[in-house]
């Protein structure tokens, strides 16, 4: 028999904008549902140390994804382990189809879905994830202090990521498959000014080498695009940079998109094309791509939100400030 069930604010997707949108909108009495879809935690569950968390000096990308969920729990949002399949958008409330075949409509649907880096998809570069293997430079890079680092890819995040990566790292090689970098110009000629910088044309990444205990990068193959010859480079690091791909499957045809594919808000809000339907987090944001700019864009969907009800008549501001829901 289909579970079928109806919330105020369904939230789908978890990582730092989701779990933050049921913090505050569990406070704001809201009753939300969130459900956490296929990776739940998001893509810090696959990041290892983790030193740009406000409060936390350092702390394991897993471990902060699981005091994220405890306090929304604890707040009193219902967290369901489970994966929306199909979402209809077409009118109030909004209707969500799950996995399990379980049916949830919502007066109110914050998307915090996310955006998945693109990787090459070879074994060796799945097996060094997290240890050696990154796709996210602003987010690893300082432990690469004073060591060797590769970047694959060609285009702006590519040539930013190394350039980032100079801060920190002794050597910075740049790994393209063409004779020419897609890049902007001036992003291209402070990478070939730079000392640090080395580029290899014409070569792709073939395999990345390691070793097991510790888990650890100390190398990267690469191929000849042409000849189809290998050779092998020392690297302590090696960094994925050939683009990322919103979640944005559910909603491509219904709401407004841009940029390859992120969901379009309104500017300084988290409104997007359709009344009552909010999106937060990495599946809207192009440039930034943080934890703590998810978490404060899912504070901001759950606001948004609580407002938007508001002006439905479909919640009431009590005195203390909180809201409640119309019964």
């Amino acid at each position: 028999m289909t579970e079928r069930s109806h919330v105020k604010v369904l939230i789908v997707g978890s990582g730092p904008a989701g779990y933050t949108a049921a913090v505050y909108s569990a406070r704001a009495m809201l009753e939300p549902m969130l459900i956490q879809g296929m990776q739940p935690g998001g893509q810090l569950t696959i990041t290892t140390e983790v030193e740009n968390w406000p409060g936390e000096t350092e702390i394991q990308g897993p471990e902060l994804m699981v005091k994220m969920e405890e306090h929304a729990r604890a707040m009193g949002a219902e967290i369901v382990t489970d994966l929306v399949t199909a979402l209809d958008l077409g009118q109030r409330p909004f209707t969500a189809t799950c996995d399990s075949g379980r049916v949830v409509t919502a007066d109110a649907v914050i998307l915090a879905t996310g955006a998945q880096a693109r990787w090459l998809g070879l074994p060796s570069e799945e097996k060094f994830k997290g240890f050696g293997v990154s796709a996210c430079a602003t987010c690893d890079g300082f432990f690469y202090r004073n060591r060797e680092v590769v970047v694959i890819g060609g285009g702006n995040t590519a040539v930013e990521e190394a350039l980032f990566l100079t801060r920190f790292a002794s050597k910075v090689t740049l790994v393209h498959r063409r004779d020419s970098l897609r890049a902007e110009k001036i992003l291209q000629n402070r990478l070939f000014a730079h000392p640090k910088v080395e580029v290899i044309w014409n070569h792709e990444l073939a395999e990345v080498t390691g070793v097991d205990t510790p888990m650890g990068v100390d190398g990267a193959v690469l191929r000849d695009v042409t000849s189809g010859q290998t050779r092998r480079i020392a690297a302590d690091g090696v960094f994925v940079a050939i683009g990322h791909a919103p979640a944005s499957e559910l909603v491509k045809d219904q709401l407004e998109l841009h940029n390859g594919g992120y969901v379009k808000v309104e500017p300084g809000s988290t409104r997007t094309s359709i009344p009552g339907v909010f999106a937060a987090g990495d599946l809207t944001d192009h440039i930034y791509r943080q934890a703590i700019t998810s978490a404060g864009m899912g504070c901001m969907a759950a606001l948004d939100a609580e407002h938007f009800l508001a002006a439905q008549g479909e919640v009431t501001v009590a005195p203390e400030g909180l809201v409640a829901a119309v019964s």
